[in-house]
């Protein structure tokens, strides 16, 4: 009977993480609607300030002259000192979204220390602080309760900082690292070179139709575009890493879901087959006590 008490007690527990799961799997579906079409409406300016910005940098790198000088567009094959910026969640119950990212910086440290150059970790999200803390790793700047309710003030904080540092030389490139979404039921690892600016040598030399001609008007123009560029793809980055960690955790508790189901079956089973044996022990004792009253 103790037996049976105690697969008993199993079966509510493992019931009431169902209920639990399937809870949060509907919360992060609700949540997932949201964040993803933060994201898609997002994307489409982000990718388009991407491409202004790429096809500038290529024609500034190509004819040399005006706002050449800018550190901004200048590639440095050679960085003594790296800023990395990285997102993960403030939650957990995500499967391996938060494990993706700090595996990426971590590879980065890794590639970085055998070169020889200073990495510079700024974290954003408490599951990326907190394994790093734990290793003991320095971080420059943490960032609490922003990556699970981003805002474009908050981007421009995070990302201005870097900037600066970047402006005054202490760092020779600026790295953004997060995991991105995808689609519902899958992310996708994102690593983008903030600063120096990026562009695609290939693809431009024969779509490029753009003529740039500097004067003082150009340059306010370009240091506008420069500061909007740097603080949307920050700001793209906490939605998008948002929108990727509802879909993950929707993925991860719905599979908690199924795996309670899958436990419950075999505790019932078990349970059926304890009980069986208890009922059929009984029914021989009683047959057993009848037979030695004859």
């Amino acid at each position: 009977m103790a037996n049976l008490k105690e697969i008993k007690r199993k079966i509510k527990s493992v019931q009431n993480t169902q209920k639990t799961t399937r809870a949060m799997k509907l919360v992060s579906t609700a949540k997932l609607k949201r964040a993803e079409m933060a994201a898609k409406q997002s994307r489409v300016y982000a990718v388009k300030i991407n491409e202004v910005l790429s096809e500038i940098a290529y024609k500034i790198n190509q004819y040399k002259n005006g706002a050449a000088e800018s550190r901004f567009f200048d590639k440095n094959e050679s960085p003594s000192t790296i800023d990395v910026i990285f997102v993960t969640a403030d939650k957990g119950l995500c499967g391996g979204f938060n494990v993706q990212t700090i595996k990426a910086v971590r590879n980065l440290l890794t590639e970085s220390a055998e070169k020889k150059v200073t990495v510079r970790l700024r974290a954003v999200g408490r599951k990326g602080m907190a394994f790093f803390n734990f290793q003991g790793t320095e971080l420059l700047t943490s960032y609490a309760g922003v990556s699970s309710s981003p805002s474009y003030e908050k981007a421009q904080e995070i990302i201005q900082s870097a900037i600066d540092d970047f402006v005054e030389g202490k760092t020779d490139k600026v790295v953004l690292i997060h995991n991105g979404y995808k689609n519902m039921i899958s992310q996708e690892l994102k690593i983008m070179d903030i600063v120096p600016v990026q562009y695609p040598l290939e693809a431009l030399e024969t779509s490029s139709l753009m003529e740039l001609e500097p004067d003082e008007s150009g340059e306010e123009i370009l240091d506008s575009l420069l500061q909007k560029y740097f603080e949307y793809n920050m700001y793209y980055a906490l939605i998008d890493s948002l929108a990727a960690e509802h879909s993950a955790r929707m993925q991860a508790m719905e599979n908690a879901t199924n795996n309670a189901k899958e436990r419950v079956g075999i505790l019932t089973l078990a349970y059926n087959k304890a009980r069986q044996e208890s009922i059929t022990t009984e029914l021989i004792e009683i047959i057993s006590g009848v037979e030695s009253m004859k």
